[in-house]
């Protein structure tokens, strides 16, 4: 029986591509927090792990009534974040939101790459006989 590293892994390979792709994105967005008229954006991380869960079940119409399903394009799920306090300048990014969620994000990629290293140790002990 051959072994599947997409079911072997489950979503934790995509969650961690997420999670690097988010870091990108905050950081740009800490790196322009003085640009005027820059806005701050984020990824909708759900939206796009729901993209790769439905992907994954493989969706197909089978009768002409049936409506089609449509999958997000990972530059669908970047959105402008909306400030809570707008700066005079039209810079809608805030440093410390910005540092709170690129460090929450951080401990997240840890998570999933913890995760991910757990699957590895596991098949690497199953394959041995461990």
């Amino acid at each position: 029986m051959a072994i599947s590293f997409d079911k072997a892994l489950g979503i934790h390979a995509d969650a961690l591509e997420v999670r690097v792709r988010r870091a990108e994105v905050l950081a740009n967005n800490l790196a322009n927090a003085d640009t005027p008229g820059f806005k701050a954006r984020d990824l909708d991380f759900k939206a796009i792990l729901g993209q790769q869960m439905d992907s994954s079940l493989e969706m197909s119409t089978t009768d002409g009534k049936h409506l089609p399903h449509g999958n997000l394009e990972p530059s669908d799920a970047l959105l402008y974040r909306s400030p809570l306090q707008p700066s005079v300048d039209g810079n809608t990014v805030e440093t410390q939101r910005e540092i709170a969620e690129f460090t929450k994000n951080a401990m997240d990629y840890q998570a999933s790459f913890q995760f991910l290293n757990s699957k590895f140790k596991g098949m690497s002990k199953a394959i041995k006989g461990e």
